[in-house]
């Protein structure tokens, strides 16, 4: 394996850092735009129909994140 320099190093550690908040970003943005959606129309199933949206975006994402990475390098 080939040695990284620290600058280098350094630029892997923040992409695979972001990723741990990526997926929980997600799902409180869903959560969030549901909550927001059930005060607006006094409805009480949005929040859990866009908590499951926000899950499925982050895991999207994740998986996006990851290929892209495995297609560089």
């Amino acid at each position: 394996m080939p040695r990284l320099p620290k600058e280098g190093l350094v630029r892997e550690f923040g992409k695979y850092y972001s990723l741990a908040f990526l997926l929980p970003a997600a799902i409180v943005v869903g959560f969030l735009i549901g909550y927001g959606l059930d005060k607006l129309f006094g409805t009480g199933f949005l929040k859990i129909i866009f908590l499951f949206l926000g899950v499925a975006a982050g895991i999207i994402e994740v998986i996006r994140e990851l290929s892209k990475d495995d297609a560089t390098g």
